[in-house]
């Protein structure tokens, strides 16, 4: 038997397998693997109005997938939904480009993110984010650094603005 151009040999009926097909520990696997994977991005005529269509190079995507795995450890919140979005977010891989579809809070949420990786390693990649989209994270106050509270940015739950601490004097 020929499934999607593979050949299958057809068992029969043990329990173990449905319809008389018999699937390897690698067959099974690869079916649950592909089940998961996210699908292809919605076209720009079915996108949400409120959504714009972001086109990351690879080292952005690097950097924005760190910031989303750090959720819990940042005492900055991510905008609602952009681990979704990198998750399902798709490659065109003839233009070397990741396609992602963000609200104007998760973009602000990813030049944040961008920020970040600007501070401990390469600026190109937030430079790059604010030339495209024109959306960059600056800091508020005098040095570089800020309260998280006055940027815009919502505080992560439990965190207190830098300055605010136990005491509750600034």
């Amino acid at each position: 038997m020929t499934i999607s151009g593979r050949r299958w040999t057809r068992w029969p009926d043990d329990g173990l397998s449905q319809g008389g097909i018999r699937l390897t520990l690698y067959g099974h696997d690869t079916l649950a693997y592909g089940q998961s994977r996210p699908r292809a991005e919605p076209s720009v005529s079915n996108a949400d109005p409120d959504r714009q269509l972001v086109e990351l190079i690879p080292s952005q995507m690097a950097a924005l997938r760190v910031f989303v795995g750090l959720t819990g450890r940042l005492l900055v919140a991510r905008a609602d939904g952009l681990a979704e979005q990198v998750r399902a977010a798709s490659c065109d891989h003839g233009i070397k480009r990741w396609r992602l579809y963000l609200t104007p809070e998760q973009m602000k949420s990813v030049a944040y993110g961008l920020w970040l990786h600007r501070m401990t390693g390469s600026a190109a990649e937030a430079n790059r984010f604010g030339r495209e989209y024109g959306v960059v994270h600056s800091p508020s106050g005098a040095g570089g650094e800020g309260s998280p509270a006055g940027d815009g940015l919502p505080l992560a739950a439990g965190a207190t603005a830098r300055g605010a601490g136990v005491s509750g004097r600034g």
